[in-house]
């Protein structure tokens, strides 16, 4: 690797005479030769990766798909009728859908704290790549419905690297129906280096696509007000909708969380497309949709866990793993907010580590009691601060897509 790792972002990618970009997408032990995808685990030595931009996060659309994906933290504010008059505007193109908007000093601060992450991880000398920033926020619509565009920030959400091969899985939220197009730049060129690149199929996203007996099993009033779904003569029954961080990747398996009949779907894709390659081993319902705040893989033998009632519910072969449990996370250690701000996250966000290698772990700074006890079990952190991570629902694992590790497909489970 380059001492000095490039920073990419975006522009002018084509051009690969141009010096800063050539540290970036280039095999620097075969300066001709463009580098392919490789990221098997989440521990082995991190080469290259891709951190997230904020560059126009400036609101979320509280629509139907929205409001199902974040159910769990946010379900509340979603019915009371106050945070929508208070804190929420109408959309001008959408009358019935109200859009929650950042104040310019969050958006400040995060883009603070992304930029210190991109610092830290340069300095640790891996090789940072960024998606084109947004440079506007744009309303596109489909034959179904219309929406407001999105940043790439929680870059892991849709895209996953399974070995050598970048899959893109099928987007949840409306908004983030076209936010892989701020990555192709990237994924191009890994794609001219000798990367596999496949595609989940794309949903229509129809009301009636959605599978609701996730919310709806729950016992919490007026289901049906907040999540009304409306016929459309192109509904097609229950459709492929999934995101790759439901996924942790073991080597040759590969742990999933299945909340609902869309995640199925996609759990049966992963599993016909890398049929005899891959092992997959379904968890039902670990949370509603992402895991890497419940569980993540350190090293080989050694896990983060929420707490020990998740070690029941993982594969036996894990349970059998050495567990960290982090210290109970207090409310002194995240920013207060007004009682009508989106919080879309459990206090539990932290745990949304990065391991740069077996023994160096980047984690946020603004909790330090996580920081002793890793350090305790004998790893090396990198504080990096990170303030709104309830409010932008990403911590750094959600920031990050590793494109490259020197790990290969090891058998850990068997």
């Amino acid at each position: 690797m380059a001492s000095d790792p490039a920073i990419t972002d975006g522009r002018g990618l084509d051009d690969l005479s141009d010096p800063s970009l050539q540290g970036s997408f280039l095999d620097t032990k075969s300066p001709n030769r463009l580098m392919k995808v490789n990221s098997y685990d989440e521990w082995s030595p991190l080469k290259e990766v891709i951190v997230g931009s904020p560059v126009h996060y400036d609101a979320q659309e509280l629509e139907l798909s929205f409001k199902l994906f974040f159910h769990d933290q946010a379900y509340s504010a979603f019915w009371y009728p106050y945070y929508e008059h208070n804190k929420a505007t109408m959309d001008d193109a959408n009358k019935r859908t109200p859009v929650r908007k950042f104040s310019k000093q969050y958006l400040e601060e995060l883009n603070e704290d992304v930029e210190g992450l991109v610092t830290a991880l340069k300095m640790a000398q891996v090789t940072v790549h960024r998606p084109t920033p947004l440079t506007e926020v744009m309303r596109f619509r489909t034959p179904y419905w219309e929406a407001t565009t999105m940043p790439a920030l929680n870059v892991r959400d849709q895209a996953m690297i399974v070995g050598d091969e970048i899959i893109e899985t099928a987007p949840q939220v409306r908004a983030r129906y076209f936010e892989n197009d701020l990555l192709k730049p990237i994924f191009y060129h890994y794609f001219r280096g000798g990367s596999r690149w496949s595609s989940m199929p794309r949903p229509m996203m129809t009301d009636r696509s959605f599978d609701t007996s996730y919310v709806s099993g729950q016992n919490v009033p007026a289901i049906q007000a907040v999540y009304s779904q409306e016929s459309s003569e192109f509904d097609t029954g229950f459709e492929i909708m999934f995101d790759s961080a439901q996924c942790l990747r073991f080597g040759k398996d590969i742990l999933v969380n299945v909340s609902t009949e869309n995640h199925e779907l996609g759990l049966k894709w992963l599993e016909r497309h890398f049929e005899g390659r891959f092992r997959f081993h379904r968890v039902y319902r670990l949370n509603d949709n992402h895991i890497d705040s419940t569980i993540l893989p350190l090293r080989p033998g050694l896990l983060l866990l929420r707490n020990p009632s998740v070690r029941e519910q993982i594969p036996e072969s894990l349970q059998k793993w050495d567990v960290i449990y982090p210290p109970e996370p207090t409310e002194n250690i995240f920013p207060h907010y007004d009682d009508d701000e989106l919080v879309l996250t459990s206090t539990y966000i932290d745990l949304n580590v990065l391991s740069i290698d077996e023994n160096t772990v980047v984690v946020n700074s603004l909790f330090p009691e996580l920081i002793r006890t890793l350090e305790r079990h004998g790893f090396t952190t990198i504080p990096v601060r990170h303030r709104h991570r309830r409010l932008f629902s990403g911590g750094f694992h959600c920031f990050t897509l590793d494109t490259v590790r020197a790990g290969g497909a090891e058998d850990y489970l068997s």
